[in-house]
């Protein structure tokens, strides 16, 4: 299965009934509250825990109802067949949330001189992009929720080259999109989660791969 984009919705295909899931920020903010955090969710993914696979699937469906239904019909299947629709969507969920698409973004002038950003929380990341796309981009709530992560960065990206256009820059303007650069280099470059097990991400990359019949 190839890696999604993260702007893509995925589709999840079961009974002939079709469920999408989207990488929102909203889907983000919900499945790191799952116990364990992310590193606790990547771990029962690769143990092809159901309650897990379920939860997930729950919290990224563009439509709940819709998904809670298709869910509802797998009751009496085998826990095999169980796993094999749900841990590939699942997977390229968390891929989405936990690698995050930025490589549309814009560098700073000052990016490469700057030092190496702190690692910060994945809950402080996320509530710093809803607060970028109400605030800064004065978008509602529920767009903010439903957006992807590139979705509101590269809007601000935008809002602030049009600031700068308009007046010629800013040292508040600058120094904002100098420190979301900053942060987002550290996700890429040291992930936020001092228990995040990138080789398990691996790992569960080729046992998505295995429950697709695609060969890697």
């Amino acid at each position: 299965m190839a890696q999604p984009h993260a702007y893509d919705e995925i589709a999840m295909e079961y009974g002939g009934n079709i469920v999408f899931l989207r990488a929102s920020l909203r889907a983000a903010t919900l499945i790191e509250k799952m116990d364990g955090g992310f590193a606790g969710v990547l771990q029962k993914l690769q143990q092809g825990h159901t309650r897990t696979l379920r939860d997930i699937v729950l919290n990224s469906a563009t439509d709940r109802t819709t998904a809670l239904a298709l869910l509802d019909t797998m009751q009496d299947e085998n826990l095999s067949v169980i796993q094999q629709t749900l841990i590939a969507p699942a997977f390229a969920i968390l891929t989405a949330l936990m690698t995050p698409d930025l490589s549309t973004e814009k560098p700073t002038p000052t990016a490469t001189t700057t030092a190496k950003a702190k690692p910060v929380a994945w809950a402080d990341f996320y509530s710093e992009l809803y607060q970028i796309a109400t605030g800064w981009l004065g978008w509602t709530p529920d767009a903010a929720w439903n957006a992807t992560i590139p979705e509101i960065t590269n809007a601000f990206q935008g809002h602030v080259d049009m600031l700068k256009a308009i007046h010629g820059g800013g040292d508040d303007a600058e120094q904002s999109n100098t420190q979301t650069a900053e942060q987002h280099k550290a996700i890429v470059e040291a992930g936020f989660d001092p228990e995040f097990d990138r080789e398990g991400l691996r790992a569960l990359k080729e046992m998505s791969k295995q429950k697709t019949g695609e060969t890697a």
